[in-house]
């Protein structure tokens, strides 16, 4: 399995580290208030967006890896029926 770490690139973990730094910023220069509840929905949207690019990066990576296994049959069985030897390139069961 892959570590969750693989799937953010660095822009990703860019944006996280400097929103999070505007974030605290923000905190400490307005204080508890109605603008750090705004300050707190902008952060909340950027997760937001880091995690769907996140789930997006798994179905690619998932996606890929089931293409690539259904790459190989495919390829043995075009070599087969290329060199006229269908009944081989079938699996047994549906001989």
């Amino acid at each position: 399995m892959t570590a969750p770490l693989e799937y953010l690139d660095p822009a990703s973990w860019l944006v996280i580290l400097v929103t999070l730094i505007l974030f605290v910023v923000a905190v400490f220069i307005k204080g508890v208030g109605h603008g750090l509840m705004l300050e707190a929905g902008v952060f909340l949207v950027s997760v937001k967006l880091i995690v769907m690019v996140y789930g997006s990066s798994v179905a690619a990576r998932r996606l890929s890896e089931e293409l690539t296994e259904i790459r190989a049959p495919l390829s043995r069985l075009e070599g087969a029926i290329r060199a006229g030897r269908v009944i081989e390139a079938l699996p047994p069961a549906s001989r």
